[in-house]
């Protein structure tokens, strides 16, 4: 704090510093001088906000009681309801009247006022009214577009356009004045307001010219008068075609469109008119364009393809069946270009149902009327609409909405700068209004899941249906065949949704209609469940079902029935799963009503059974059983093994086999050619097939099909060289097939052909030797038999598997080399038994085998099978029997 003289003046500046060093000093003040103490001022008194323009008020205050050495004021606005404050100036300001600017149109604000002087701010003063930012009321502006209507020789039909500003406040009506042409004097036409915007004129003098201004009046007064209209001659008008439209109004300025409205004409013609022409060009062109080729019935029309920030005035035409009338007075210049901010008509439901289009416009004022229309004409029908407006929005309700209300709807907002918009009412926009209307007036509980049924465990039905939600006060009921159950079955969820009845037996006589019924407020549901027929029956067969299970599980049970599964050694296994057992349960194997003796028990603690088929053929075929009993209950479980199972086995089966299929070998017969594949498992009810040269062999005389146990073959029978070529061999089971190839061709059929040729110079039994032979003892026994081989064969006689020890009782010889002959003298029991003999070269040979039945004299002889002659068995050659 520093001390002063009291009456000297003083200056100052200020200079800062830092570690860098001192700055420059500021600006020298000017002269102050001391004086007594100084307090901040009092708060403003009463601020009060006027209307001024469409973004601006004025607001005025009342000074502070205490206001000596004041800088000025600061003024504060603030959006109702929006607790936000921004200055409205950066410099006080030292007269207590502001104008505030940069408001939005139709926004309601608050003020407030603080002083400044040297010492601080004064608190703020209390907040103004709200105010809507609107332009002050004044008197209207002038009409314009005065047109000559319709002339009889003694008066005139004129009309007008309104003034483009009404003031702030509604037009009360128009002033009209007339002078004859040249003179100077104006009188007065009507002495009362004329509330719309046409009017005749009577009692002038005909062939004179007249001139008319108009005024408008509203609550503040009269505003200024129109221009003076253009001469008009009193003269009949007697053409025959159609008089000027008027009071042409453009509203929906688009970026590239606009609709322009007008009125009928009043002097038709000499016939009704037909139809209007639209006319537009830029304001500096020369040349109008006709905007509809054909001539509209409507009295407004859209025109498009314009071009956005050019300028355009226009004009339209009335005919008839004379022509083209009169042309309508040309249109203001109109700027095209939508205005920023523009707003558009929006469709909605309210929270009652009722659907309406609403429109919202900022910019109106208190003075503002709402109009709205349909194809452009006002909507005057009480019965069809209701209007409601607040403020600066307005809603038209269909009372009773149905395809009639399908159109166009529009809206203009007066008293401001043509503010306007359209709405097409399309039958896809009124059927989701009406589905939305539909749901608020009809509100429906959204479901989760319909009603639905469910078979529990014990066979037990459960009836369940979900909603989206419900509340605790919600109310539901569930009804089967018209008939209410009673609430003790059912139970309810809330906090889920989901409502359930469970019957604990479901039986021939719940058949029916099932329904389940909420409501929750104003809103309802309900979901209905026919089982009737064959949906009936599937549940309750389903329910049967579960309860005969329940019931079956309470003893030793199967947890898994018979099924079957085929083994890596291909074997075929059938098996079963049993639960619930005890060391008392007894586990059984049947086969076709019989029981089937294992090597093994089944350990039933382990849960799982098997039986085992080693090599399945068709003699395994049946119905095979397991049983499972104690003194808890009995449980079956069959297999029938037979048809598509036995079928579905051989394929896995031929799949398991098919992978081990070895590759094809040569086998030479006496035959001929035995094309081989050596398998784990083959059963000639497999599919197979063999290929020579990719086609398909059929069995037959020259190529035959077969098999064994572990082989499938081929034989071909005097194999030639028309016979080489591809062999292939294919195998199909479950899962594809497996395919083995051999080319049988070049040096492999040489060698094949060469050993099967060789075979048959090997040594064989030409003459056939009994199978079995009988002979009484005492008696002398001659088997005799040729023999053949190229070179001639050795040939050995064997007893019982032993070579054959010659003596005076046992004889053999070979005579020629081919007649091969065992003689036994005196036989006798011990000479029964096996006799083979054994006749081989270095190409191979054969063994044949006699039994021999020796019977006492007097014993009855033994049945034998005459003429059955004993089978040789191959032996083959020395070095190499195949390839």
């Amino acid at each position: 704090m520093f001390i002063f003289d009291k009456g000297k003046p003083y200056v100052f500046r200020v200079l800062s510093a830092n570690k860098h060093g001192i700055s420059d000093p500021s600006e020298i003040t000017e002269p102050i001088q001391p004086q007594d103490t100084v307090v901040v001022p009092s708060a403003p008194g009463r601020v009060v906000a006027t209307r001024n323009t469409k973004t601006s008020v004025v607001v005025q205050w009342d000074k502070p009681k205490h206001e000596e050495n004041l800088y000025g004021y600061y003024i504060d606005y603030s959006v109702v309801g929006s607790n936000q404050w921004e200055p409205a100036n950066h410099k006080p300001i030292n007269y207590s009247r502001f104008v505030v600017h940069g408001l939005e149109t139709g926004e309601q604000y608050i003020f407030r006022v603080k002083a400044v002087n040297a010492v601080g701010f004064s608190e703020n003063s209390q907040e103004s009214e709200a105010i809507k930012v609107q332009a002050a009321l004044t008197c209207p502006s002038y009409p314009h577009g005065i047109t000559l209507l319709n002339c009889d020789g003694h008066s005139m039909t004129l009309g007008w356009k309104a003034p483009k500003y009404s003031g702030g406040s509604p037009i009360l009506g128009y002033y009209i004045d007339k002078r004859e042409a040249n003179h100077k004097n104006w009188h007065e036409v009507n002495s009362s307001l004329i509330c719309r915007t046409i009017y005749t004129v009577e009692d002038l003098t005909e062939d004179a010219f007249y001139e008319f201004k108009i005024a408008a009046a509203n609550v503040v007064g009269i505003g200024h008068p129109s221009d003076p209209s253009e001469h008009f001659k009193c003269k009949a008008w007697t053409m025959p075609e159609p008089g000027p439209a008027y009071d042409l109004t453009v509203c929906e300025v688009r970026n590239t469109s606009l609709v322009l409205l007008w009125k009928a004409p009043v002097y038709e013609g000499k016939s009704p008119i037909t139809g209007y022409l639209v006319d537009y060009k830029e304001v500096d062109a020369e040349d109008w364009i006709t905007a509809n080729e054909k001539p509209t019935s409507h009295h407004y029309f859209k025109v498009t393809d314009l071009h956005q920030g050019h300028t355009y005035v226009f004009k339209v035409r009335a005919v008839n069946d004379a022509g083209v009338g009169k042309s309508s007075e040309i249109s203001e210049p109109v700027f095209v270009e939508a205005s920023p901010g523009t707003k558009e008509i929006f469709s909605g439901v309210d929270e009652e149902g009722n659907i309406y289009l609403g429109f919202e416009c900022k910019e109106a004022t208190d003075a503002s009327h709402f109009q709205w229309g349909k194809s452009y004409e006002e909507i005057e029908d009480s019965d069809k609409f209701k209007i409601q407006t607040e403020g600066d929005h307005s809603k038209l309700y269909f009372k009773n909405p149905d395809k009639s209300d399908l159109g166009t709807y529009c809206i203009s907002v007066s008293d401001t700068d043509g503010v306007s918009s359209s709405f097409i009412l399309d039958e896809e926009e009124f059927e989701r209004l009406m589905t939305l209307s539909n749901e608020i007036k009809n509100p429906t509980i959204p479901l989760k899941s319909e009603l639905a049924y469910e078979v529990l465990d014990k066979g037990e039905v459960r009836f369940w249906i979900q909603a989206e939600s419900l509340s605790p006060n919600s109310t539901y009921r569930f009804v089967i065949n018209d008939k209410e159950v009673e609430n003790g079955h059912i139970s309810c969820d809330h906090s889920n949704g989901i409502i359930e009845m469970v019957m604990d037996k479901f039986t021939i006589d719940n058949e029916g209609t099932y329904t389940v019924q909420i409501q929750d407020g104003k809103a309802k549901n309900q979901s209905s469940l026919v089982l009737i027929g064959d949906a009936f029956k599937t549940v309750l067969a389903e329910s049967e079902l579960q309860r005969k299970e329940f019931l079956r599980k309470q003893g030793p049970h199967f947890s898994e029935f018979l099924y079957w599964e085929v083994t890596e050694e291909c074997e075929v296994l059938l098996a079963c799963k049993v639960a619930n057992t005890k060391k008392e349960t007894v586990f059984k194997w049947y086969r076709n009503g019989s029981g089937i003796d294992v090597d093994e028990v089944p350990d039933l603690q382990r849960g799982e059974c098997h039986l085992t088929i080693p090599k399945l053929s068709r003699k395994d075929e049946g119905v095979y059983k397991a049983t499972l009993s104690d003194d808890r209950g009995h449980d079956v479980s069959t297999l029938e093994l037979s048809g598509k199972v036995y079928d579905d086995i051989i394929l896995a089966l031929s799949r398991v086999s098919g992978k081990t299929a070895s590759p094809l070998k040569i086998l030479c017969t006496e035959e001929g050619i035995r094309l081989q594949c050596f398998l784990k498992y083959y059963n000639e009810e497999m599919k197979v097939t063999w290929s020579h040269r990719e086609s398909k062999i059929s069995s037959g005389e020259k190529m035959k099909i077969g098999g064994g146990d572990d082989v499938a073959w081929l034989q071909i029978t005097e194999p030639t060289e028309k016979d080489k070529g591809n062999y292939t061999f294919e195998i199909f089971g479950d899962k594809g097939s497996f395919k083995r190839t051999l080319d049988l061709s070049g040096q492999a059929l040489n060698l094949t052909l060469f050993f099967f040729f060789k075979l048959l110079d090997r040594g064989k039994v030409i003459g056939g030797l009994p199978d079995v032979v009988t002979i009484m003892d005492g008696k002398t026994l001659n088997l005799t038999c040729t023999v053949f081989g190229n070179p001639d064969p050795e040939v050995v006689w064997f007893k019982n598997d032993k070579t054959l020890e010659l003596n005076e009782h046992y004889l053999v010889s070979l005579e020629q080399g081919k007649y091969a002959s065992l003689t036994i003298k005196g036989v006798t029991s011990e000479d029964s038994g096996k006799y083979s003999i054994y006749v081989k070269n270095k190409y191979g040979g054969e063994t044949v085998d006699v039994t021999v039945s020796v019977y006492r004299h007097g014993e009855k002889i033994p049945e034998v099978n005459k003429g059955q002659l004993a089978k040789p068995r191959l032996i083959p050659p020395s070095g190499a029997s195949s390839t």
